[in-house]
C-alpha cells in the first residue's frame, strides 16, 4: 500500500496490507534481503521523520503508531480512540506525512478531511476539508495521498474528486493543482 526510503539502512520500508506487516527490503547487497519489522497490523501509510522514527497507519484501530528508530515499542500519536469524527478520532486514516517540526498530517478518508497532530498532542486540528464531503474549495472527497512542503503547504490527492489540491499554511480554502 505504501513505500518509504530508509536512508540510514539503505532500504525500502513497505506496507504489506494483505499480509498484515511492514517489511524492510535491503538495497545494500545483491541478495536484496527482506525482513519483517512489524507484524499483525492493518498497515496502510508509512513515513519517517527527521529523527528516523517510523510512523505507521493502523487502519484496524483508526490510529497512527510511532516507532522510535530501532524500536519495536510504539506510541499512538493520532487517533486510537475508536472510529469517529471528534478531534481525537479518525475514520479510516490512509496516508501520512510529517513536517520538519514533527507535526503529523493524516488523510482522514471517511471524514473527508486532513488532520494535523502536533508533537505530543492528544487531539488534532482540521487543516483541510473544513466543510466535509464535496468538491468546493473548502471540501475534500476521500483524501488519499498527502505531502507537506517546507513552507507548510499541504498537497492532497483526492480519490472522489480526481484532483490534487494545495492548502496553503493557515488557509481555509484550496487551490486546485490538477
Amino acid at each position: 500500500m505504501d513505500v518509504v526510503i530508509d536512508k540510514e539502512n539503505d532500504s525500502l520500508l513497505v506496507s504489506d496490507f494483505d499480509a498484515r506487516k511492514v517489511i524492510r527490503y535491503s538495497l545494500r547487497n545483491e541478495n536484496n534481503r527482506i525482513d519483517t519489522i512489524i507484524q499483525n497490523i492493518n498497515c496502510l501509510g508509512l513515513c519517517i521523520d527527521d529523527e528516523g522514527a517510523l510512523y505507521v497507519v493502523d487502519n484496524m484501530i483508526h490510529a497512527v503508531r510511532r516507532y522510535p528508530r530501532g524500536s519495536q515499542q510504539y506510541t499512538i500519536v493520532a487517533g486510537g480512540n475508536g472510529k469517529g469524527n471528534r478531534l481525537n478520532q479518525l475514520n479510516t486514516p490512509l496516508h501520512i506525512a510529517v513536517d520538519s517540526e514533527g507535526s503529523l498530517y493524516v488523510t482522514d478518508n471517511w471524514n473527508h478531511r486532513v488532520m494535523k497532530w502536533s508533537k505530543d498532542a492528544k487531539e488534532g486540528i482540521v487543516v483541510a476539508g473544513f466543510e466535509g464531503y464535496g468538491n468546493k474549495n473548502t471540501q475534500l472527497s476521500f483524501p488519499h495521498g498527502i505531502v507537506v512542503d517546507t513552507n507548510g503547504n499541504i498537497y492532497v490527492a483526492e480519490l472522489g474528486n480526481h484532483r490534487i489540491t494545495r492548502w496553503r499554511k493557515g488557509g481555509k480554502t484550496c487551490d486546485i493543482i490538477v
